[in-house]
């Protein structure tokens, strides 16, 4: 998303997951269902207006996330609406970090597999095109890798903060990587980073769960602050010489 210049894009996406988090707290299925059929949904009418029209894709977006955000307020009960805007880590079982670990490693094997092409098509459409990729279909599965993504941490931090842990730790590792490669690389490593650092806080200082999210995306925040640190003092030592 960082490199799709597609940060708000993702950041907006998350709110779209708000209807279906609603319907699984009223129908008492598991949340991560519903979060991902709407979200699947928003990117497949995303990708499809997109191509027919002349819209930008954020533009496209913003319409949806408004949409989806008063129709998942308006849905959700009322007892359940804070944690389902800012999520509850201690609600987290073992059998949901199982399903999370699979499903994050096929997210990254689908990644792997389509990597090449998704970074030819980033760098020039033409190019990719001309080398007989198919650029639509290759962005129709990044939009649901996302929306995958996303459902995954809609539980864990909620609607409103699942946005900022994907791009955060992304924007820190862009900051020192020096290749694409080490980029994808360091963003994931910035983001365990962040969401261990953030939760073993919350947990010794004795706060509610609800906070734990917040404090992981400020764990973020000050590996972007170290990171940007790093970047300008790099510059200052090749400048001085």
């Amino acid at each position: 998303m960082i490199s799709k210049r597609m940060a708000l894009v993702g950041d907006a996406l998350s709110h779209v997951a708000l209807p279906g988090l609603a319907l699984g707290l009223l129908f008492g299925f598991y949340p991560f269902i519903g979060a991902f059929a709407f979200l699947a949904a928003s990117a497949l009418v995303t990708w499809r207006l997109q191509k027919s029209t002349e819209l930008p894709v954020d533009a496209i977006v913003g319409v949806i996330f408004v949409l989806a955000l008063a129709v998942g307020i308006l849905i959700t009960p009322q007892v359940d609406l804070l944690e389902a805007l800012f999520g509850d880590v201690s609600t987290v079982t073992a059998v949901d970090a199982a399903v999370a670990v699979v499903i994050s490693v096929l997210v990254v094997a689908v990644l792997r597999a389509i990597y090449d092409k998704l970074a030819l098509a980033m760098i020039s459409r033409e190019l990719a095109v001309s080398n007989r990729v198919d650029v639509d279909r290759i962005n129709l599965v990044y939009l649901l890798l996302v929306s995958v993504v996303v459902a995954l941490g809609i539980k864990e931090v909620g609607t409103i903060l699942v946005g900022a842990v994907v791009i955060v730790p992304a924007a820190a590792a862009r900051n020192v990587a020096t290749s694409l490669s080490r980029f994808s690389l360091l963003s994931g490593i910035f983001g365990v980073v962040s969401a261990v650092v953030g939760i073993t806080i919350a947990g010794a200082f004795s706060l509610s769960a609800e906070y734990a999210g917040p404090i992981v995306v400020l764990t973020g925040a000050v590996l972007f602050a170290l990171g940007l640190a790093l970047k300008f003092s790099r510059r200052d030592r090749v400048t001085a010489q």
